[in-house]
């Protein structure tokens, strides 16, 4: 089965290998993927300049994936003020006092900017889910919601790009024990890490039923093989540059007749 792919039909995530690179090498696919970075930053200034659609890049996975990462390589060369980014942690007493989505919404980029999404408002039917912090009828009517949640985004004119960083049991345990042996990295350890391991299974469940649940034509997902950091990061460029193109954007025309404008 080809990998990376946009999910349009059901799926077992045990038919996709953490460790696929499309045979390609590190080195053609790290000049491919700085190619496609640049053409990110073209395409982001386009939709700035334009200003009515948004793109939302939501980035799940488990830890270590490389939900950081990724973020940092993909918009490398897209200017900081054209991204606004939400990282998705335990809900604060202001976010736990609305509806869950609330906090989503108000993250949503405005127009012309990009949207990332450091885990997202799918972590209340993942780590709620596993960790069994509501009743299962609660997470459970939480797929319809989240989907309308998407229509309405992309009826007002946003991209939703979602990003499974799917990485193998034995990958994440070599990045935590960098994490413990490398002093640069130690700040990153949390025992919190350990104790999410413990329920791997659970949670692969749990992102199959999503994935599956909530993949739409409108907001569809895309499983990203995450074992090799420099595959992982050219797959997502690539969804994102093609997301853009097609919307066959052009340089907004000036709003006043240039040719009779005297700069002294």
């Amino acid at each position: 089965m080809a990998q990376p792919i946009k999910v349009t039909s059901k799926i077992r995530l045990s038919n996709f290998k953490p460790d696929y690179r499309a045979g390609m090498s590190k080195e053609e696919a790290r000049e491919q993927t700085t190619k496609l970075c640049f053409r990110i930053a073209e395409l982001q200034q386009l939709l700035y300049a334009n200003s009515n659609h948004s793109l939302i890049i939501l980035l799940q996975g488990m830890d270590t994936s490389g939900k950081d990462g990724a973020g940092k390589r993909v918009l490398e060369f897209v200017p900081p003020s054209g991204v606004e980014t939400t990282s998705f942690k335990v809900p604060s007493s202001e976010e736990l006092a609305h509806d869950y989505l609330w906090r989503a919404h108000k993250a949503v980029p405005r127009y012309g900017h990009f949207g990332v999404f450091n885990r997202s408002y799918y972590e209340d039917v993942l780590v709620v889910r596993v960790m069994d912090l509501v009743p299962k009828p609660v997470w459970k009517a939480r797929y319809e919601q989240i989907n309308s949640f998407e229509k309405l985004l992309s009826d007002n004119n946003y991209i939703v790009l979602k990003f499974f960083l799917h990485i193998s049991k034995e990958e994440q345990a070599a990045r935590l024990r960098a994490r413990i042996e490398d002093p640069t990295k130690n700040w990153k350890f949390e025992e919190s890490d350990l104790e999410m391991r413990k329920h791997w299974d659970d949670f692969q469940e749990a992102y199959e039923d999503a994935i599956n649940k909530c993949s739409t034509n409108y907001a569809p997902w895309h499983i990203i093989p995450a074992d090799h950091k420099w595959f992982r990061d050219y797959a997502i460029a690539g969804v994102v540059v093609d997301a853009l193109q097609k919307l066959k954007m052009k340089w907004p025309k000036p709003k006043i007749d240039l040719s009779k404008v005297k700069i002294k």
